[in-house]
């Protein structure tokens, strides 16, 4: 199943992507994609109301704007340099072990919004992700029952403003979580829809020109991995997204390094998690 959400900022109503590619709404469910929907077998639930209930579900239109396919959950947990020749472009030694931070949920934006250039960059870059989404409650989970904690995946493009990441004082956190750094969706494709999130096809464009091209096969650590590690350090609770790390050709790794300006247009997707489009904006205000 692929789970979206349409219709204005603050205003989105959740609706589900069938087979054929069209949409439809699901108001009459009842429930909105949050912690408690994830957390109380939503998936399954709203699999068996819509065998009743999909004929008598209203169309949505192609053109209806989609916003975050899942309510703002409690935490984004992003998992850096998770791509050998990601952490060589960036200058820094391979991991021993998943490098963590926080990226704010307040960045969370539709698939297709604009990207604001924050006031003062000038160092924004992209980075495709495939995100987890977590289903259950997981708590110090063994590598071996981690994908029993997955409700699904979806496509993040984990925006960054290298100067306020790498140059000022203290944690990442000050160059990922600035407002639309965090494009999620079109749609959380669920479990069973993924054979194996460890060999997915990912790309990213920058104004027609290919820039990433690779595949989660090239993980330094996998979703099963990553999901428990995370887990010995913090309660995941339903609706969390782990993101997974990106792949070479972010715009830091050029010689010169690439940045993104006003105009500028990034295209990204992942295999079997459709696509997603921003162009970027110069903050105004």
């Amino acid at each position: 199943m692929k789970l979206i959400r349409y219709g204005m900022a603050g205003k989105e109503k959740p609706g589900v992507q069938l087979e054929d590619g069209s949409r439809i709404d699901i108001q009459g469910f009842g429930e909105d994609y949050d912690e408690n929907f994830f957390g109380s077998d939503g998936v399954q639930r709203l699999q068996e109301w819509l065998d009743d209930n999909k004929e008598f579900c209203t169309k949505i239109p192609d053109d209806v704007r989609l916003g975050a396919p899942l309510v703002r959950p409690s935490k984004i947990v992003c998992v850096g340099l998770n791509y050998a020749k990601h952490a060589a472009e960036s200058g820094m030694a391979l991991p021993k072990e998943p490098v963590l931070f926080f990226k704010s949920t307040s960045a969370i934006v539709g698939p297709n919004d604009d990207l604001i250039i924050p006031k003062g960059s000038e160092k924004t870059d992209w980075e495709v992700e495939l995100a987890v989404v977590i289903g259950k409650k997981a708590s110090y989970v063994s590598e071996a029952d981690a994908i029993d904690h997955v409700a699904g995946y979806v496509l993040h493009n984990d925006y960054s403003e290298r100067a306020f990441q790498i140059e000022k004082e203290g944690q990442w956190c000050k160059g990922k979580g600035c407002d639309t750094f965090a494009p999620i969706g079109p749609f959380i494709a669920t479990k069973d829809e993924i054979d194996n999130p460890n060999d997915l096809k990912l790309w990213l464009t920058l104004n027609g020109e290919m820039v990433q091209n690779s595949a989660t096969s090239d993980f330094i650590f996998n979703i099963q991995q990553v999901v428990s590690y995370i887990s010995q350090f913090m309660t995941l609770l339903p609706g969390d997204i782990i993101s997974t790390g990106t792949p070479s050709g972010v715009g830091l790794g050029f010689e010169p390094p690439k940045y993104l300006k006003p105009g500028d247009v990034v295209e990204l997707g992942i295999e079997g998690l459709g696509t997603s489009k921003q162009v970027a904006r110069a903050f105004e205000g």
